[in-house]
């Protein structure tokens, strides 16, 4: 990957540069975050003709090496304020590293109200103005896309949230069949949507194989890797089970389930919305209970949902979805909730600032818990249709509690607190609060040693230990992050040392250099630091760096814990 493809939205021009020498050896989040931190400036209007939106695969993108399918993209968050990445599946990633493409940078504003796509192949970026697809869900704009080309071509598109700049707004990106993956999180669909992006697509035809520059050592890493993702009980036997739902009961049981907008930390009704009850449900309608989200992908932990009638209702029913639709705002049904994840994929909103708004407006009144009905239509009437009302709930959790003056809104730099319950899973607690992304599960899975006992065990309830693993998951993230590869290689990686020693060994090969263990973990630091100078730099302080304050004053059951690692004890977070 040797090339930087710019997109000037201002003048519809496109131009290909090398990549530059600061940059070279970088890929995914390390990639788009040092574009954003370069090239944006903090301060600036996030849905202004200042700021980036940067596409980035990552460094094993495009090779034989099992889940390196993840595309990153970068901006300045217009949720956060700061700086974010966010990553998804599909096949955008591969047809980008197979094209030679190290970053797509989109930049600028277009002066005339039109719409516009992208077109990425082989010889050639072209702008088109687009008319038809204007104002389309994202389902049916695949299909417009894939048809128009005659041929499978890779698509990342806005909804019709992105179109109106919702704050919630997420970039889609099609799987091998067309299915919706999400680049989630921090309202990147509002920034696409600023730029009167609709869509870009990518033809790869005529490219050859990514090729390791030594292919022998890079195939047997490739294999001893593989063999490491089948062999760890999680990622080989649990999430190609029952998927990321797999977690619905784990967490009831360990009493960190936030239920009825974050009041429990158990639900009543889990087994209704398990992965158990999932993977029965999507066995007797003839669907899919294991499926990959992007070519390559091992652990196969999406799966395809149908209804009652056996037609396909969602992909990715992911357990942060299942959990906020679920647990937090008390629906029962998972049909009910397969429907809101298809209008949400559909309209392009983020599943987990959705879910987490929703339990927000039903702690105001705006629909009663339970009732998955109205969400739906409110996603579909509301949301998806930008009423007064639907843009106040498209505008995220924080938004929502503010307009209604709701107390109990968990987020952390305005982004909605997805899943776990940090008075009950305190490593997860710091890097909501830590994480230069707001809250995000992603960046250091703490659950994984907190709740399942790998890598080591930290007792969830106490804060003990707790600054160190957040601080060294996060550290070790967003290096994995940058590599293209899913994050649940870290169940393998923090148990099964060949794991680790296999994925640098296929980085060197892939470019015939010599990384170490260090100098791995040097450069998820370097990352994490340059996030960190961006934010400070957009106005973000140390304050900003904290739970709400009602973790701390109120006791969650069933242990009833508090929040109780101080500020000092999190401000130590940065002393590395």
């Amino acid at each position: 990957m040797d090339r930087i493809v710019r997109v000037n939205m201002s003048d519809l021009t496109t131009r290909v540069e090398p990549v530059p020498a600061a940059w070279v050896g970088l890929g995914g989040r390390a990639l788009t975050s040092t574009v954003v931190a370069a090239e944006v400036p903090p301060t600036c209007h996030a849905l202004g003709p200042n700021n980036k939106l940067v596409f980035a695969p990552g460094l094993l993108s495009g090779t034989a090496a099992a889940n390196s399918g993840r595309i990153s993209c970068g901006a300045k968050s217009p949720l956060t304020g700061g700086i974010k990445e966010s990553n998804a599946g599909g096949t955008a990633a591969k047809m980008l590293a197979k094209l030679g493409i190290a970053a797509l940078v989109v930049e600028g504003q277009p002066a005339a109200d039109k719409w516009y796509s992208v077109h990425v192949a082989k010889d050639a970026i072209t702008i088109q103005e687009e008319k038809d697809t204007v104002g389309t869900g994202n389902y049916c704009l695949v299909n417009q896309v894939q048809a128009r080309f005659g041929k499978p071509v890779g698509v990342m598109s806005v909804g019709p949230a992105g179109e109106m700049k919702m704050l919630s707004a997420n970039i889609s990106v099609a799987d091998p069949e067309s299915h919706i993956r999400s680049i989630g999180r921090g309202g990147l669909g509002a920034v696409m949507g600023s730029k009167k992006l609709k869509f870009i697509s990518i033809d790869d035809t005529g490219t050859p194989p990514v090729m390791p520059k030594e292919p022998a050592k890079f195939k047997e890493a490739a294999k001893i890797f593989a063999q490491t993702l089948l062999d760890h009980p999680v990622s080989g036997q649990g999430l190609p089970t029952y998927g990321t739902n797999v977690l619905v009961n784990i967490l009831h049981e360990a009493g960190g389930l936030p239920t009825r907008n974050f009041t429990s930390g158990q639900y009543a009704a889990h087994d209704k919305i398990s992965g158990e009850t999932m993977h029965a449900t999507i066995v007797a309608r003839g669907g899919m209970p294991t499926h990959g989200c992007h070519p390559g992908c091992q652990i196969q932990c999406s799966q395809i949902y149908n209804d009652k009638d056996g037609k396909y209702l969602t992909s990715g029913f992911e357990y942060e979805t299942i959990w906020g639709m679920g647990a937090d705002c008390c629906i029962e049904d998972l049909d009910d909730i397969a429907t809101a994840d298809h209008v949400m994929d559909d309209i392009g909103v983020d599943s987990i600032e959705t879910a987490v708004m929703f339990g927000v407006a039903m702690e105001a009144g705006v629909l009663p818990f339970g009732d998955g009905k109205g969400v739906v239509r409110m996603l579909t009437e509301e949301i998806g249709k930008g009423t007064p009302l639907g843009r106040i709930l498209g505008g995220g959790a924080a938004n929502v509690g503010r307009v209604y003056g709701i107390t109990r809104v968990p987020v952390v730099k305005n982004q909605g607190i997805p899943a776990y319950d940090p008075r009950a899973v305190k490593g997860i607690g710091v890097t909501y609060a830590m994480s230069t992304m707001g809250a995000d599960h992603t960046s250091g899975y703490a659950v994984a040693t907190n709740i399942l006992s790998v890598g080591g065990h930290v007792d969830p309830l106490k804060k003990e230990g707790q600054i160190e693993l957040a601080r060294n998951l996060n550290i070790a993230t967003a290096a994995i992050d940058s590599t293209g590869m899913c994050l649940f290689i870290a169940f393998p990686a923090l148990d099964i040392p060949a794991c680790l020693t296999s994925l640098i060994d296929m980085i060197n090969a892939r470019f015939g250099i010599a990384l170490s263990g260090d100098d791995v973990t040097a450069l998820g630091k370097s990352v994490l630091k340059t996030e960190h100078a961006f934010n400070i730099a957009a106005g973000l302080t140390r304050e900003h760096d904290r739970l709400p304050e009602f973790f701390s004053l109120e006791a969650l059951p069933p242990h009833n814990v508090v929040w109780d690692i101080t500020p000092e004890e999190l401000d130590s977070y940065w002393n590395f």
